[in-house]
C-alpha cells in the first residue's frame, strides 16, 4: 500500500476508543459507521442511575464506537412504559440502530413473564420496522442469594424474544457486572466503573456481531 493512501486512511479513523472497540475486525458492508445515530431505550440501568450522567453506558459506548448514542433510559420504567414511549421516539428521529434494555422493573414488581415477553416482542417489532439493527439487552432475574454470591443470570425470556424476532441478543452483560459488588452502587445498579464495564462488554459483542 502506498504511503499516501495509508495516511489518507489513518486520517479518516475516529478516536482511539473506536480503534480499541471496533477497529480490529475486517471491514464489513453491514457495519454501522462512526457517527451512526443509535437509540438506547431502557430503564435506570440505561439512564445510569448511581453514577454521574457522563458515566452512563450510552455515553461511554459512544466514546468507544464513535456512534451518537441517545440515552432514552428512564428511572423506574417498565416494558409497558417503554412501549408507550417508543412510537414518539421513532417518529421524532431516524435511528441507525436501536438497543432495547428493559424488563428489570417488571420482574421486581411481579409482572408476569408472559406480559413482559409480549411487550418486548412488540418493542422489537416496532424497532425492526425502523431499522434492521435491533439488539435486546438481557437483564438478570432478581435473586438476592445469587447476587450475594456473584452469580446472577439473565432472565430466559430475553433469548426467546431475540430468537423469535431475529434481533441481536446481548447476553450476560448486566448479569456479569451486577454480580460484582465492586461495580455496583447499590443492590441493583452499577456505579461509574460498572457502567464503563457495561459499555466495554457491549462494544465487544457488537464487534463480534459485525456491527462495528
Amino acid at each position: 500500500m502506498k504511503r499516501r493512501h495509508l495516511l489518507h486512511l489513518l486520517a479518516g479513523l475516529p478516536a482511539a476508543g473506536l480503534l480499541a472497540a471496533c477497529g480490529r475486525r475486517k471491514p464489513s458492508a453491514a457495519a454501522l459507521k462512526p457517527g451512526a445515530h443509535v437509540l438506547a431505550l431502557g430503564d435506570s440501568l440505561t439512564f445510569g442511575y448511581g453514577a454521574p450522567p457522563e458515566a452512563s453506558w450510552p455515553m461511554k459506548l459512544g466514546e468507544l464506537t464513535g456512534w451518537q448514542v441517545e440515552n432514552a433510559g428512564v428511572n423506574g420504567d417498565t416494558s409497558a412504559g417503554a412501549l408507550q414511549r417508543l412510537p414518539g421516539l421513532l417518529s421524532g428521529a431516524s435511528y441507525d440502530a436501536i438497543l432495547i434494555g428493559i424488563g428489570g422493573n417488571d420482574m421486581l414488581r411481579g409482572v408476569s413473564a408472559a406480559s413482559t415477553r409480549d411487550n418486548l416482542v412488540e418493542l422489537v417489532t416496532q424497532a425492526r420496522a425502523h431499522t434492521p439493527y435491533v439488539a435486546v439487552l438481557a437483564t438478570p432475574a432478581p435473586d438476592a442469594m445469587r447476587a450475594a454470591v456473584g452469580s446472577l443470570s439473565d432472565a430466559p425470556f430475553y433469548e426467546e424474544v431475540a430468537k423469535s424476532q431475529q434481533a441481536l441478543l446481548v447476553a450476560n452483560v448486566y448479569s456479569s457486572v451486577l454480580s460484582d459488588s465492586s461495580l455496583r452502587s447499590d443492590r441493583i445498579h452499577a456505579n461509574a466503573r460498572g457502567y464503563e464495564k457495561v459499555a466495554q462488554l457491549l462494544a465487544e459483542q457488537f464487534k463480534s456481531a459485525g456491527w462495528c
